[in-house]
C-alpha cells in the first residue's frame, strides 16, 4: 500500500511551497515562457526582457504566498491549507499588484534604471493591461497548488476508507475463524463424552483454559509471536486428550523471534487443519510439527504433518481454515506475504504448509 498522506502533509505543500525545488522552477519556467511571448511584440534584449520578467513573476508568486498565510493566521482554513476563498481571490489581486510593483522595481535596478517605478508612463488601460498579464503568473502557481492540494485529500481520503475497509474485512475473517475453531472442538469433545467420560473431563479443563487466554488474545491485531506459539501447544493439547498416544507434537521458536508481531489465531486453523484431514483418517496417528525461522526480512512459519497425505486430506474437508489464513494475509500485508500447501518430499510423507509474512508489520497493499 502506498504511504498514506496526511491532512498535515498536505498543508505543509501548499502553503510553504518556497522549500521545494519544484516551486522554483516551475516560476524560472514561466518566466522563460513570459518572456519569449513578449520577444514576439517587443523586439528588446532578451537577457534584460527576461531579468524583469522573472522579477515580476517571482515577485507575483511570493507577494501572493505571503498574503494566502496572512489570510490564514486571520480568517483560518476553509479547506486544508487553504483560507476561505474571498480570502484566496484577495490575496491573489493584492499580491498581483504588490508583486507586479515590488518585481519591475527590481527588475530595473538590475537593467540599471534605478528605482524607476515600472508602472510609471502609463495611462489607465495600460496600467490594467499591465496588472492583468502579471495575473498569470501567480493565477497559474495558486490553481497548481489548490489543484494538487485537493488532490493529495481526496488520495488520504481513499486510503483511509480502503485502510477502515481491510479493518472490517478482518475483523470478519476473525469471527468467522474462532467459532469455527470452537464448533469443530466441541464436536471433538462430544464424541469423547461418549467413548471416555474421564478424558472427556480433562478435555473440558483443557478447553477453558484455552478459551480464556485465547479470546482475549484474538481480540487484538496482532500479538507476540511466542503467544501465538504457545496458543498453538494449547489447542494440541487438546487435541492430544482425544487422540493420546497416536498425537506426537514438536514446536520450534527461535527465541530471537519471539516478540515478532503476527495476527491471533494464525497457526492455529493450519493446526486443526492437520489434525483434522491428516493425522485422524490415519489409524496410527503421526507427528506435527510447527516451526518458526526468519530469512532476510520474512518470517517463515512452518506447519507439517506426517499423515494420509495432500491428495488424500483433499477429499476429506473443504480446508475452511486454509481460505482464512490466506484472506487474512492478503488483507494485512497484501503481496509481501503468502501461504503455499505442498506434498511432503521425504519418506514420512504426510503434507507441509508454509507462510511468508514480513518480519515487521506493514499497511496492506491494494
Amino acid at each position: 500500500m502506498s504511504s498514506t498522506a496526511s491532512p498535515h502533509a498536505v498543508r505543509q505543500s501548499t502553503r510553504w511551497p518556497l522549500t521545494q525545488g519544484r516551486f522554483w522552477l516551475t516560476l524560472l519556467g514561466m518566466s522563460v515562457a513570459i518572456t519569449g511571448l513578449l520577444l514576439l511584440f517587443n523586439r528588446q534584449d532578451p537577457w534584460l526582457m527576461f531579468l524583469n520578467t522573472a522579477s515580476i513573476t517571482f515577485g507575483c508568486a511570493l507577494s501572493i504566498q505571503i498574503l494566502l498565510n496572512l489570510a490564514i493566521r486571520i480568517a483560518g482554513e476553509r479547506r486544508p491549507g487553504w483560507p476561505p476563498l474571498a480570502w484566496t481571490v484577495g490575496a491573489v489581486l493584492l499580491g498581483t499588484v504588490l508583486g507586479y510593483t515590488l518585481g519591475g522595481l527590481l527588475g530595473n535596478l538590475l537593467m540599471g534604471r534605478g528605482m524607476l517605478n515600472p508602472l510609471s508612463g502609463l495611462n489607465s488601460r495600460q496600467v490594467l493591461a499591465s496588472l492583468a498579464f502579471a495575473l498569470v503568473p501567480g493565477a497559474i502557481i495558486v490553481w497548481y497548488y489548490h489543484t494538487r492540494e485537493r488532490l493529495a485529500t481526496a488520495e488520504a481520503q481513499a486510503q483511509n476508507a480502503q485502510r477502515l475497509a481491510a479493518e472490517n474485512q478482518l475483523r470478519l475473517l476473525q469471527s468467522q475463524l474462532e467459532p469455527h475453531m470452537l464448533f469443530n472442538t466441541l464436536a471433538n469433545l462430544r464424541v469423547l463424552i461418549a467413548l471416555d467420560p474421564a478424558r472427556a473431563q480433562t478435555m473440558l479443563d483443557r478447553l477453558i483454559g484455552f478459551l480464556r487466554a485465547t479470546l482475549n488474545a484474538s481480540r487484538l491485531p496482532l500479538h507476540p509471536l511466542s503467544e501465538e506459539f504457545a496458543r498453538v501447544d494449547d489447542y494440541l493439547a487438546l487435541m492430544t486428550v482425544r487422540m493420546d498416544t497416536r498425537l506426537q507434537v514438536q514446536l520450534h521458536m527461535p527465541p530471537e523471534l519471539a516478540k515478532v508481531p503476527v495476527p491471533p489465531l494464525l497457526l492455529q486453523p493450519l493446526v486443526e487443519n492437520c489434525v483434522k484431514h491428516g493425522l485422524e483418517p490415519q489409524v496410527a496417528g503421526g507427528r506435527i510439527e510447527v516451526k518458526a525461522a526468519s530469512d532476510g526480512h520474512q518470517l517463515l512459519l512452518t506447519v507439517r504433518d506426517t499423515g494420509v497425505g495432500l491428495d488424500a486430506a483433499a477429499t476429506s474437508g473443504t480446508r475452511f481454515g486454509l481460505s482464512q489464513v490466506k484472506e487474512r494475509l492478503h488483507t494485512l500485508y497484501g503481496p509481501a506475504a503468502g501461504l503455499n500447501i505442498a506434498a511432503a518430499t521425504d519418506a514420512e510423507g504426510g503434507t507441509l504448509v508454509s507462510l511468508h509474512l514480513p518480519l515487521t508489520p506493514t499497511s496492506p497493499s491494494p
